[in-house]
Order: structure tokens, then sequence, then C-alpha cells
């Protein structure tokens, strides 16, 4: 981003930074656009920027979609389909703070614009821990279903101290990634991160060849369930978890204004694709449907293999993406983005942190519950909402617009509190 622009407000901003964050937050954005290829002098064309939202959108969160509609029942998935509608509008949101100064290119940087300093220190605080937290619910799954394919796996220490399943193949899994979390320049990840969105369709895949040839389907289940609402609708908002990086997908494009027809397009792929793994998954398993749909699957089984490994490779490749904005914002903390040794001393301790946190946490739905009650709501609506009211109440909204929002404000507030106490409970009561 450019420096000494006009910030929108009538005065001239320096990078749009204040202190603790100025340095740390336009190194983690450049960091965050790492997750983009390298095409932006030229401008994206519609249907590139199409396939990088939809990347951004689509993510380890189809795997508990069954599960969300298991806790809910199937009227929840009315509730899907609002969270799809409430998260579209609020990409879009998103766009308009963008379209009022051109100097904002990042999403702290819409914090600013709306809010000064303290708006960027917030949002840029709430995507480093959910970055955090995502990185963990990765190293989960990698755990949970690498002890499905290898089940009974263990290691015994010098000390005597045995490493076993889940455990074992988490800090396997920390070792594989730690040396791409050492890189500068992660742009050659960006393009072996595509690969999610063929782990989902092999996901789908699986679980069609599972119910024709296995399993059967149910057909049954619960059609409303209270008391797992709360748990369904922070699930349903993990899976449109993506406003993070709409500003630089919406900075990269070649014709802006087609941003809305973009986030319309990969809104309703994304929500076809959760929507069919979840009515399917929950057909085949009913309420005996796990956090993780592929942990459902038959030991044994070429699909259950197909289905896993595919799922697999996503986390491992995304990974170093989402640690290195944190690693970042470290490094600049303590003047140290100069020294290499540094780098991998902070990226060798936030992966060792995390792997230490996935191996307690016991439920990767639970923990994905809350990823979406309280981060992902906070990113999705609270953040697009109040920035935009605040950046137009200048110019004037209609009354309908206004009365929208606020209605999207209080379901966000009511699927944050109940969401986030549900799920801490649910944490807590695995100990």
């Amino acid at each position: 981003m450019e420096e000494h622009k006009t910030n929108g407000l009538g005065a001239t901003a320096s990078p749009l930074g204040e202190p603790l964050l100025t340095a740390t937050g336009k190194r983690a954005d450049r960091d965050a656009e790492a997750q983009l290829p390298p095409y932006r002098s030229a401008g994206a064309s519609f249907s590139r920027t199409c396939l990088n939202l939809t990347n951004a959108v689509s993510g380890i969160g189809v795997l508990s979609m069954p599960y969300a509609v298991s806790r809910g029942g199937w009227l929840s998935l009315a509730l899907f389909a609002l969270v799809g509608a409430v998260c579209y509008y609020t990409g879009t949101l998103i766009g308009r703070c963008m379209r009022a100064d051109g100097s904002v290119a990042t999403y702290p940087d819409v914090g600013q614009l709306a809010f000064g300093a303290a708006g960027r220190r917030t949002v840029a605080l709430f995507m480093y821990v959910e970055l955090y937290l995502v990185a963990i619910s990765f190293l989960v799954l990698e755990g949970d279903n690498l002890d499905k394919l290898f089940p009974g796996a263990g290691v015994e220490l010098p000390a005597g101290y045995w490493l076993r399943g889940k455990q074992l193949f988490i800090v396997l899994a920390g070792a594989v990634v730690l040396p791409t979390t050492w890189l500068k320049n992660l742009g050659v990840l960006a393009y072996v991160s595509a690969l999610g969105l063929v782990a989902s369709a092999a996901l789908t895949a699986s679980l069609i060849w599972a119910g024709v040839s296995e399993s059967g389907f149910r057909g049954s289940g619960n059609v409303l369930n209270l008391a797992g609402l709360p748990t369904s609708l922070g699930l349903y908002f993990v899976c449109f978890t993506g406003h993070a990086v709409f500003p630089t997908i919406y900075s990269s494009m070649r014709n802006r204004e087609r941003f809305s027809q973009v986030l319309l397009f990969s809104s309703v792929l994304c929500s076809i694709n959760y929507g069919f793994t979840a009515v399917l998954g929950y057909l085949i398993y009913g309420d005996d449907v796990q956090s993780q749909v592929t942990l459902n699957l038959p030991s044994g089984r070429l699909y259950t293999k197909i289905a896993i490994v595919m799922t697999l490779i996503n986390p491992l490749t995304k990974y170093a993406l989402l640690v290195a904005p944190i690693t970042s914002a470290i490094e600049e903390r303590f003047s140290l983005a100069r020294s290499g040794s540094a780098r991998v001393a902070i990226s060798t301790a936030v992966l060792v942190s995390t792997v230490a946190v996935a191996s307690m946490v016991p439920f990767f739905g639970f923990l994905m519950s809350f990823i979406g009650s309280f981060l992902s709501v906070m990113a999705t609506v609270f953040f697009p909402c109040l920035c935009y009211l605040n950046i137009y109440k200048a110019k004037g909204l209609s009354r309908v617009e206004v009365a929208a929002i606020v209605a999207i404000l209080l379901l966000g507030a009511f699927v944050a509190i109940t969401g986030t106490y549900t799920s801490l409970l649910d944490i807590i009561g695995t100990f």
C-alpha cells in the first residue's frame, strides 16, 4: 500500500498504521497476500477471481457440515441458508468500504478507515487469534484422520514415554510443515492450496460411493434440536469465513465493480457443495456422524483412503500461510525482521505451541464451533457491519438498510453469546 494517501476522512494517512501494528500490519498483510498467485500487476480476470475467492471460502468446514446438521436437525439447514445470505451481504459491505477510499487494501485498513488506530488494532488482533486457532484445528484434523488411516500406531520415546495415535500424528504433521514456516516467500504454496477444491470434490464423491456400496441411507434423523442449534450456527459460520482476505482479493481484481458478482458466484458454489455434503453425510450416518465425516468412512476402503488423503493435503499446504502473519507480527514487535535465525526460531516456537495445544484438544467439532461462534462471527458480521455504518453514516443510509444491518448484528450477537458458551462448555466437559 502506498504511503501518505488521503484516508477518506479528510486526513493524510501514513500507511494506515499506528504503533504496535504499524509495521506489523503491513508485513502481515503482505504475507496474507502470498496466498494469492502473483498476478496483481495485470489484475485478475473474473474467472480467476472466482477461483481465488472460492478457494478462500471453501475449506475444512465442509467436513463438519453433516455433524452440524446432526446437532441442529434438518430444519437447521434453513439457518445455514440464512448464514450464507448474511455472509454474502456482509462481504458486499466490505467491498463498499473498500470503494470509500482507494488507499484501503487489507482488512485492518478497513478497521483503520472506520475507527482509526483502535479499529486497526482490534481487527488485526482478532485476525491473529483466528489464524492461530485455525492452524490448531488443521493439526487436529491431521491427527484424527491419520489415526484413522493407521490405527494403533505408536512410538516409544527415549524416556520410556509412548507417543500414540492422534498425538503421534499431530507431532508428525508439525514436523512435516515446519520447514515451510521458515520460508520468507510463501507464494509458491498458493498454487498447491488450490487442491482444496479437489479435496472437497473427492470428499463428496467418497460419500456417494460409501452410501451406494456400503452403508446405505438411514433416511431419518432429528427434524429440529433446539439445544444443538448454537453449535450448528457456529459451524455454519465457519463454512463462510473468508472475509479477512476479501479486501486483498478485491484489490487484485481487474474490474472491481464486479466484486459482488464474484462473491455471489463463489457463495452459491460453496453453499451447494456444503449443503450436498451435509445432506448426504447425515442421510448415511444419521446421529452417529462424527465431527469430521471422514472418520465415519469404513477403514481399509479405497474411497476412504482417497477422501482422507485429499482432505489432509489442504491443511498441510495452508498451515504456513496461516501462521506467517503471526510470525511477522512477532518479528516486527521485537525488531527482528531482518534476522533469518530469529524468523526460524519464532516460526518453530509458534508451531510447537500449536502442536501442544492441538494435542490437548479432544474434539475437532467443538473447536471449530468455538472459532465460528466467536471469531468468525466477529470477522463476518460485526466488523463489516460496524465499519460500514461508521464510514457511510455521514452520507446517509436508508432506514431499510440500517434495519437490515441491525438485524444481522442481533443475529451475530445471539450466535456469539450462545455458541461460544455452548462450545466452551463442550470443550471443558471433555477434559
